[in-house]
């Protein structure tokens, strides 16, 4: 599973081809740090895999974000809502339409194995982690940001198609939530002083790798749902803001951005909700999606670290919820940077991996950056549960011995 590190990534193709298209593939192989005689040979490998140049280039992209963020600016000065400058800027409806009828109905077909469900969150992409400073266990920057990104569609498809059993699988589509943290963001002095880019400059390539991804996982799954929610490290202001929190956000200009990319492929619907929650229902098992920073909770402790803020969270979260008519079956939430799975709770770890906060400050123990999967089956509800590994274990940690007895 995976892409090839020695060759081009199918995102790196795509941006290559998007560029040469805007400029030249001289041009264009310059900027993607390759030598300029490779151009040819890059030009090939994404004709042979089917790789054009979209409408919508990466330029012409970056150029409407950076042009929506000053008109999302200007319209809030004039206290607009998150709804008006959806129709006045965006061009899209005032809200998102409703989760897709598909989400609920049931099939009869034999291959059915479930609709599954995926998170992407805290890829916290434009923040650079040295491995010197990490023990040499982890690295992170724009390049491997981009090829963890590949892998984890690939085996993201890999996983759903060739490991759910036997024979050949039927989803009725896939749910790809999105859950905030998607960009560094400059909130913390360290952060803008050492991210490889600004926000704004992270959101304008992020928009690029994921419309990508998002486009490959429609081609296999025939139907994507995208719900979203923006995280803390998204945030245009230094301290987390209550009132107007979604659309002081960079995060919900990506999302927008993205919708508004998608607006004429009617297989990928997004859902962005006006608050920080956003609810849906995949075969009448009802999730919440929330990044999980505002979950009431806080502390921990050296023992069970996170898990009983999480969990005191999720039970506060859910009776305020329920209160109000929005209970649920499953609170599915990243920030925590760990993947944990019980009943009722889904936790995402992150893309970006182990950090130096987490080595330092937390003392936190390490772990592979991942991203989680699981199926909901309209009979049995939720049924099996994936990590979705995005680094293959180091050499030292591989063993072909199925078993061994130890004394």
């Amino acid at each position: 599973m995976g892409s090839n590190r020695n060759g081009p990534t199918k995102v790196e193709l795509q941006r290559f081809m998007d560029l040469a298209a805007e400029s030249s593939a001289a041009d264009a192989i310059v900027v993607m740090g390759r030598k300029p005689g490779s151009a040819n040979s890059w030009i090939k490998a994404a004709h042979a895999k089917g790789i054009k140049a979209r409408g919508d280039s990466p330029r012409a992209l970056r150029q409407q974000i950076a042009a929506l963020q000053r008109q999302i600016n200007d319209a809030q000065r004039e206290e607009d809502t998150a709804a008006l400058i959806r129709e006045r800027i965006y061009g899209l409806a005032a809200i998102t339409p409703k989760p897709p009828a598909w989400l609920a109905q049931t099939h009869k077909a034999s291959k059915l194995r479930g609709c599954p469900v995926t998170i992407w969150s805290d890829w916290h992409y434009g923040e650079v982690v040295r491995k010197e400073e990490v023990g040499g266990v982890n690295e992170f920057n724009a390049k491997v940001a981009a090829a963890r990104i590949q892998k984890l569609v690939d085996s993201t498809i890999e996983l759903c198609f060739h490991h759910m059993g036997a024979g050949e699988a039927e989803y009725p589509g896939v749910v790809v939530a999105l859950g905030g943290d998607m960009i560094s963001g400059d909130i913390h002095e360290e952060l803008a002083i050492t991210n490889d880019r600004t926000p704004y400059q992270a959101i304008n390539d992020l928009a690029d790798l994921i419309a990508a991804a998002l486009t490959q996982m429609a081609d296999k799954f025939g139907k994507v749902y995208v719900p979203c929610v923006v995280g803390n490290h998204g945030r245009g202001t230094h301290k987390p803001r209550h009132k107007g929190r979604i659309h002081t956000s960079f995060e919900w200009n990506l999302y927008c951005t993205l919708e508004r990319h998608f607006r004429n492929d009617k297989r990928i619907q997004f859902d962005i909700p006006e608050q920080t929650d956003c609810l849906f229902s995949v075969y009448g098992h009802r999730i919440l999606l929330t990044h999980g920073d505002s979950l009431g909770s806080r502390g921990g402790d050296g023992i069970i670290g996170s898990l009983g803020p999480i969990m005191r969270g999720k039970i506060k979260t859910g009776h305020s919820e329920a209160q109000i008519g929005r209970d649920f079956d499953t609170l599915m939430i990243g920030h925590y940077h760990q993947y944990i799975t019980l009943p009722g709770l889904v936790v995402n770890n992150s893309l970006k991996g182990y950090d130096e906060y987490a080595r330092l400050f937390l003392r936190a123990p390490y772990s592979r950056p991942s991203q989680a999967l699981f199926f909901i089956h309209p009979k049995h509800g939720v049924t099996a549960h994936w990590q979705v590994y995005l680094e293959d274990l180091p050499a030292d940690k591989t063993n072909k011995d199925w078993l061994k007895v130890l004394a």
